[in-house]
């Protein structure tokens, strides 16, 4: 079994949590492999299985970004604090703490909208990333929830805009409605997987994240995040990347098009049938699609 381990790292006046996946047999010239979790606010738990990853010889490390999970929680801090440059800021410190000199950086919806942002900055010990799942643009992103919402049934549709219009989207029935397209765009998996589960109730507890920076849910965006774009800045990375999705996921072919068409060395790769949490759905055909990717780009 892989050696696992957690550490608090301080991060300002505040931790950060991260988890440490070892290899039994660590591989010559595999590069640690960093995970960022999506959200913002979902905390680590549905991306573990990704922790397999070091069974390919390498050091697999999950944390838990600020203000949820195991981390620092700043459920009074202003909105205005919870900014992408933050968690850019916040990834630096677990480099610099954990003395990473090369690594790989793969990043799931919200988690590689950060892996952009990241890799757009060009820090040194960058050898390549994975997005996963992700939007170059939230006006892309509700774009396309905007095209899947209007193939849902009807009742489906006219519930959610009506609770969406009266400011509701705490009611029983609005989040019914919702679990609709959940198990259409997000997660199909029956029943729900316990990791999901996980940090889906971890960021219902404290929500102050996810609501501050998203909205209420996956299509409903209202928050602080919902003007950000990284497009006119996609360019600007210079790894190697691949760009992966689901054929039914909420991240639709155009909001994650900007990547393929402006980052110089890039790879996409559709997975027919899965949604958003396509490494839930296809867990060894995902982990084998970026294991292949990591072994092509490592030292």
């Amino acid at each position: 079994m892989p050696d696992v381990s957690t550490r608090m790292i301080p991060f300002g006046a505040w931790e950060t949590w991260v988890r440490i996946t070892e290899p039994d047999e660590p591989r010559a010239g595999a590069l640690p492999l960093i995970v960022l979790h999506g959200g913002p606010g979902m905390a680590h738990n549905y991306l573990r299985n990704l922790e397999a990853l070091a069974e390919t010889g390498r050091r697999v490390i999950h944390y838990d970004q600020l203000g949820c999970g195991n981390s620092t929680h700043l459920p009074d801090a202003p909105a205005e604090f919870w900014t992408p440059q933050l968690f850019v800021d916040e990834f630096t410190n677990v480099v610099e703490h954990l003395g990473l000199t090369d690594y790989h950086l793969l990043g799931q919806s919200w988690g590689g909208m950060l892996g952009a942002e990241i890799a757009t900055r060009r820090p040194d010990g960058l050898r390549a990333l994975a997005i996963c799942n992700s939007p170059a643009s939230m006006q892309l992103w509700v774009e396309g929830a905007a095209e899947l919402r209007a193939k849902l049934p009807a009742e489906v549709e006219a519930t959610l805009s009506a609770h969406e219009a009266a400011g509701t989207t705490s009611a029983p029935e609005y989040l019914r409605a919702t679990e609709v397209f959940y198990e259409r765009h997000v997660c199909k998996v029956v029943p729900t997987p316990d990791d999901f589960r996980e940090s889906e109730q971890q960021m219902e507890a404290e929500p102050t994240v996810y609501h501050t920076m998203n909205g209420p849910n996956e299509f409903h965006i209202v928050g602080t995040l919902r003007d950000w774009t990284i497009v006119d800045r996609v360019h600007l990375i210079d790894v190697p990347t691949l760009v992966v999705a689901g054929e039914d996921d909420e991240a639709t072919p155009a909001t994650w098009a900007p990547f393929v068409e402006n980052i110089q060395d890039v790879a996409a790769h559709v997975f027919p049938g899965a949604s958003h949490c396509t490494h839930l759905e296809q867990p060894r055909e995902f982990r084998a699609v970026i294991a292949e990717f990591l072994a092509r780009h490592d030292a």
